[in-house]
């Protein structure tokens, strides 16, 4: 079934003709997210299922160089082209992913967290900061009013996400001040997912369909409940029935989902690493739970989920590689 043509119901971020810096889009920081994530995942799958510790480590050092040289082109982005960046960062839809730079912060925190306690530290710190800051800046827009309901995309959840993932990545924090922090990170990251949810699935069912280059980001929608789940296990210390049902409704959802965004008819581009964090946390909070439970009909389902991610990470890769060569990702 093919995925319908139309026009995106929002205005484009002005590009320039031809391949050029100021083309760089921020949501490739979607890749850091992702790698991070799955690191994180093998280093639980190492303790829970006793899977090879290199694994993780090596793609925790992939996701802190993926980081790095991405972090460099945008950079030089916004050093020659800086209205780009202005016209980026006031989109109403891409906007939102400069929340993907926070949460590659947050997560390369954890890591780095087991070689470097205080790198660990100051990265998480700096993130803290910038999400906050993020949250704010995003609440503030949405708050004056006259906001076209079209615009109300899954992208919108990235900054209430990064709110919570300061829980998900801060609960071990040995800052006197942590904890409460943690609370009120998982206090605005909880609310702000759940408004925007009811919002942005009121669009869905209401108004046209996302432009098919934006459908992989239909995945975010399962990122609020499986990083919720991951905060909330953080937060009170274990595993309990309420994170039980977060834990499966993102798998409900995963389920709904993931039809509608893996198909040959949606073309590639840096849009798609969208989906690399949503389904990092489901992997995560899938191999946490199963750890709970202790069964081995969960077992195997965090099993296959990884073993998933870690296949379409290492495609993602691949192509995002293959464009960047060709140009087409600088176009």
């Amino acid at each position: 079934m093919q995925v319908p043509s139309m026009t995106p119901a929002f205005p484009a971020v002005p590009a320039a003709g031809g391949a050029s810096i100021r083309n760089l889009p921020v949501n490739l920081f979607g890749a850091v997210m992702g790698l991070s994530g799955l690191a994180l995942a093998w280093r639980l799958a190492h303790h829970s299922l006793g899977a090879p510790a290199l694994v993780g480590e090596a793609i925790g050092a992939f996701a802190f160089g993926v980081f790095a040289l991405v972090s460099l082109g945008y950079v030089a982005k916004l050093a020659k082209h800086p209205g780009a960046v202005h016209a980026e960062f006031h989109h109403p839809v891409a906007g939102n992913f400069f929340g993907t730079i926070v949460i590659s912060l947050l997560l390369l925190s954890a890591v780095a967290a087991p070689y470097s306690e205080a790198a660990g530290r100051a990265i998480w710190t700096a993130g803290v900061l910038a999400t906050f800051a993020l949250s704010y800046v995003v609440v503030s827009r949405l708050l004056r009013g006259q906001v076209d309901a079209s615009h109300a995309v899954p992208a919108w959840l990235i900054p209430g996400v990064a709110t919570l993932d300061i829980a998900v990545t801060g609960a071990h924090m040995p800052m006197a001040w942590a904890p409460e922090l943690n609370l009120l990170a998982v206090a605005v990251g909880g609310v702000l997912a759940l408004v925007l949810f009811a919002l942005i699935v009121n669009r869905l069912v209401h108004q046209s369909p996302l432009a098919p280059l934006m459908t992989p980001s239909l995945m975010i929608l399962v990122a609020p409940f499986a990083v919720g789940f991951l905060a909330y296990a953080n937060i009170v210390g274990s595993v309990d029935r309420f994170s039980g049902l977060l834990f499966y409704f993102a798998l409900f959802m995963f389920a709904v989902i993931a039809p509608k965004v893996f198909r040959p008819s949606v073309t590639f581009s840096s849009a798609w690493w969208a989906i690399s964090f949503p389904m990092a946390a489901l992997v995560n909070a899938a191999l946490k739970y199963a750890e709970f439970r202790d069964s081995l009909a969960l077992d195997i389902l965090a099993v296959v989920l990884l073993g998933a991610l870690t296949v379409v990470l290492a495609v993602l890769a691949v192509r995002t590689v293959r464009i960047a060569l060709n140009g087409k990702l600088f176009t």
